[in-house]
């Protein structure tokens, strides 16, 4: 039955690209995140070393349908990965593990109780954190994007730190009003 679901997926997402000079979706493990060791000062220096605008933390859990959607039909999208991969560290966190943990402030910690903090102990996923390069959180979206455009509107978001003038909700409605302008 799973093995049938991938197939109407991937025959899906054949039928939707359409024209043949459009790219073919490809794997949010290999291309969209990055891997850690689980010291997130390490990876904090990594990013400020590579010019990086900050570290983005997807939050998810293996029984998410919201996290799997996101892998499936955004985080899987050439455009959405060259995006992010440009300007932030991006990295994949389960909230169930009981693995350890450094966090920012080079704290000894857990996954699970890292995204306890950050989520305020609340257990929807998936969570989109983004810190700037001193380690604060700066923006935390919880839950799927409604596709590509928006993924990368919150990514610009975040980078072009536009959070210090507006909520995203606002951001995101200007974006919507200007896209349906320009089309």
């Amino acid at each position: 039955m799973v093995r049938l679901y991938h197939l109407i997926t991937g025959l899906i997402l054949v039928l939707m690209l359409g024209s043949a000079s459009a790219e073919l979706p490809r794997d949010p493990a290999e291309f969209f995140f990055e891997h850690t060791l689980g010291d997130l000062t390490a990876d904090l220096e990594e990013a400020k070393a590579n010019n990086k605008k900050g570290v983005l933390l997807f939050f998810e859990q293996e029984e998410c349908p919201f996290c799997h959607r996101m892998k499936t039909t955004i985080l899987n999208q050439v455009k959405v990965q060259d995006y992010f991969q440009q300007r932030f560290l991006v990295l994949s966190i389960d909230i169930e593990s009981d693995e350890e943990l450094r966090d920012f402030a080079g704290n000894e910690t857990t996954k699970k109780k890292f995204f306890a903090k950050i989520a305020k102990n609340r257990g929807a996923t998936p969570v989109f954190a983004f810190f700037d390069l001193q380690g604060k959180l700066v923006v935390r979206y919880t839950g799927a994007a409604s596709g590509v455009d928006e993924f990368i509107w919150l990514g610009e978001y975040a980078s072009q730190k536009v959070y210090k003038k507006m909520p995203f909700s606002k951001y995101k409605r200007e974006k919507r009003r200007q896209h349906r302008q320009s089309s």
